[in-house]
């Protein structure tokens, strides 16, 4: 029997007594588009660390528009993999190893973002400092009540592997079978509000942190997240290499 450890969620199949992994169409859709994305990111952070020194303020608010609206499509890319392929967003096989050791529930934790203005932003002000405390702390509360719930339902997804196998080689009843489908379904929906909750806080999050910063500490910021964003690419291929 063959396994794949660093995709345990994508589908398991079956054939003349060996198992496979198998990868639903989203995982190749997505991996296409998530090429696409890197190439345009690198663009992005060209003109952003052009942007510091050389544009106006008006110029640097339409690329801020342009690289915030750049996230988004990458969100509304990941939310059309259907319900039922959702585990695959927990261990994108997109991504590297590297990259999938420092995701949290599907991405990366929203209070990375705190570490990435102390890096890229030294100008902050006293009113400055103390807003972007408060939704620290607003943040981190948030994040540890989206930990807990994970928690509990990674607890009923360690059986369903073995009962999924169990259903391909024949030893589940029609009535077992019924439950099992039952219990993966709704344990699909209870993963999904969770990815939902987590991409929520990650964008309210980044958006109160934007609405604290001036214009030239987006850019700042931004430009940070961008060369994190590559750079931790670039690191997780040559260590899959």
């Amino acid at each position: 029997m063959k396994g794949n450890q660093n995709h345990p969620y994508a589908e398991i199949v079956v054939e003349n007594q060996e198992t496979k992994v198998v990868y639903q169409q989203p995982y190749h859709q997505l991996s296409t588009f998530f090429e696409g994305w890197l190439v345009r990111q690198q663009s992005f952070l060209e003109q952003l660390l052009h942007s510091i020194s050389s544009d106006t303020t008006n110029q640097q608010t339409s690329l801020i528009q342009q690289v915030l609206a750049h996230y988004q499509e990458y969100y509304e890319e990941k939310a059309k993999i259907p319900r039922n392929d959702v585990f695959l967003l927990f261990c994108p096989p997109w991504l590297s190893s590297f990259e999938r050791s420092l995701l949290w529930v599907a991405g990366y934790k929203p209070y990375l973002v705190f570490k990435i203005v102390d890096g890229a932003v030294n100008d902050l002000k006293a009113e400055q400092t103390l807003r972007m405390e408060e939704v620290k702390v607003e943040t981190v509360k948030k994040e540890k009540e989206l930990t807990e719930t994970l928690a509990r339902l990674q607890e009923s997804v360690v059986a369903l592997p073995m009962l999924a196998l169990a259903r391909q080689v024949g030893r589940l009843m029609d009535g077992e079978i019924f439950s099992l489908d039952l219990a993966v379904e709704a344990l699909n929906t209870a993963m999904l509000q969770v990815i939902e909750g987590a991409n929520s806080l990650r964008k309210s999050t980044a958006s109160k942190v934007v609405e604290i910063l001036s214009p030239i500490q987006i850019v700042k910021f931004l430009a940070t997240a961008a060369q994190f964003h590559l750079q931790t690419r670039r690191w997780g291929l040559q260590r899959d290499s």
